[in-house]
């Protein structure tokens, strides 16, 4: 079975109802149906093994997820905002494929050696014929090839299979369960695994789908508001400038009932002002890798409003958990020596389930014999099994003989009032290994120095965890998803240092 087979039951359940783009001109699930099957037609003709898609989300996203599992090939979305050189390396991977994109990419594509058409020439495919021309659905047959962020190392491709993602998609959404009305909004780029596992699970529910293109606050609460948005999926730093805008008039949002949230993580102080600003929303937020098919763990709209309301500290830290579980997945944190650790205990967060694909290009499969894969996040569950992210393993700054996570640090700075973003990171030292810097953004008007800041740290946590230096930024380096950008960062203070290591005094 390939995930084809969510067009069909669409096309088939519920036929002239628009699923993909504007409510006025968008495509029915009956016309993605015949467009997917003339693209795949087109992709056979031209004899590809892959169809790479270079260029923003939008209708030609979905109708080139389900062309591509219709030909048999692997979906491959490329990172539109590459450097020539990345660019051309990882087209180089990938001679035989068709690719699609916007004029410009178009032409970069054809500039590789690479057979394209634009996202207008791919949507005006002629669709008369409608039969099926899937002969041979090899369960074990990628659905696509996703490159990681390579946020600290260089991208790998991640091959996602159609069985991880139809795990994912009927374990956590029932079929035709939303209503006509309903619709969401992505605000996700197409390279990001949310953006295929949500062109899936919102078509298999029978709910329309808008895509944001570029992101602004303005535009986001504009789509909202115009479209009929109920439901909405963001990255953190995206909701805190939505917040912000939200403030003024247009910002109640009536038709939105659900906004799920992802990435990375979320500052308390900014899901706490979501929660309050609209109390009608059910907040969601999920956890989950390419490497896992997307969502693995989710906190929902009823441990959002339990922890908001809650005065024990247990219950209310759950707010910045990223909750339990899904159905068909197992959730376990280990220590070093690979053994499980008890409620409470930080350790690397392991994974298994059907929807768990790890396995890239060149390297093959990276679970155990157990089918357990180590996801390098850093976690702890707690009693009830809420999990709690600690950040990458990769990330841990070893100061002297002690082990720091970053994001501990970096969650005490977003704490202090006058903080909007933060970062820390580990910089090469002779006397200590590593030693602790940072660098944060001020709220608009604050005036705390970075002396005001360190002591803020120095009050909650000890003193060995007390950023040497702290320096102001007006950004922090992140991807677009919201990751941070730790090797970007330390470059910055270094250069801003003069040097790549040594003893800093004060």
């Amino acid at each position: 079975m390939k995930i084809s087979v969510v067009v069909d039951m669409a096309a088939d359940g519920f036929a002239d109802r628009v699923l993909v783009g504007r409510r006025s001109t968008g495509l029915t699930a009956a016309r993605l149906r015949a467009v997917s099957r003339a693209g795949a037609r087109r992709i056979r003709a031209a004899g590809a093994d892959a169809l790479l898609y270079l260029g923003v989300n939008g209708p030609a996203f979905p109708v080139a997820l389900f062309a591509a599992a219709q030909a048999g090939v692997p979906l491959v979305p490329v990172n539109y905002r590459l450097g020539g050189e990345q660019l051309r390396s990882l087209l180089a991977r990938h001679p035989q494929a068709l690719g699609l994109g916007g004029p410009v990419e178009a032409a970069l594509l054809r500039e590789a050696g690479i057979t394209a058409l634009t996202f207008e020439e791919w949507l005006e495919t002629p669709a008369e014929a409608d039969e099926d021309i899937d002969e041979h659905a090899d369960p074990e047959a990628v659905a696509a090839i996703i490159y990681t962020s390579g946020t600290t190392s260089a991208p790998k491709g991640v091959l996602v299979r159609h069985r991880n993602l139809l795990a994912y998609v009927f374990g956590t959404v029932e079929f035709a369960s939303a209503g006509e009305d309903e619709a969401a909004l992505i605000s996700v780029p197409p390279y990001h695994i949310a953006a295929v596992a949500n062109a899936i699970t919102n078509l298999y529910s029978g709910r329309r789908t808008i895509v944001l293109e570029q992101f602004t606050p303005s535009d986001w609460l504009d789509h909202v508001r115009i479209e009929g948005v109920t439901h909405a999926l963001v990255v953190p730093t995206m909701l805190a400038r939505i917040v912000g805008a939200a403030s003024g008039p247009g910002g109640d949002l009536p038709s939105l009932r659900s906004l799920a949230y992802g990435g990375a993580p979320m500052p308390a102080s900014v899901i706490e002002a979501a929660l309050r600003r609209w109390p009608h929303v059910g907040f969601v937020n999920a956890y989950g890798l390419t490497e896992t098919s997307s969502t693995i763990a989710v906190l929902g709209p009823a441990d959002h409003r339990a922890a908001l309301a809650s005065e024990d500290p247990a219950i209310r830290a759950r707010l910045s958990s990223a909750g339990r579980a899904v159905p068909g997945v197992e959730l376990a944190v280990r220590g070093e020596d690979g053994k499980d650790l008890p409620p409470g205990e930080t350790g690397r967060i392991w994974v298994r389930g059907g929807q768990v694909a790890a396995e890239y290009t060149g390297s093959g499969s990276a679970t155990d014999a157990g089918g357990w894969f180590d996801t390098r996040d850093q976690g702890r569950l707690d009693e009830d099994g809420y999990l709690f992210i600690g950040g990458r393993a990769d990330d841990t700054i070893i100061r002297g003989a002690e082990n720091i996570a970053p994001a501990e640090i970096e969650d005490v700075l977003l704490g202090h009032p006058d903080v909007e973003d933060a970062i820390v990171v580990g910089v090469p030292d002779e006397e200590w290994g590593q030693r602790i810097e940072g660098a944060v953004v001020l709220r608009a008007g604050a005036t705390p120095d970075s002396e005001t800041l360190r002591a803020h740290v120095r009050s909650r946590l000890r003193g060995s965890k007390t950023p040497d230096r702290i320096a102001l930024w007006t950004s922090i380096p992140r991807t677009e998803t919201g990751k941070l950008v730790r090797r970007d960062a330390l470059r910055l203070l270094l250069e801003a240092t003069g040097s790549e290591g040594g003893r800093r005094d004060g």
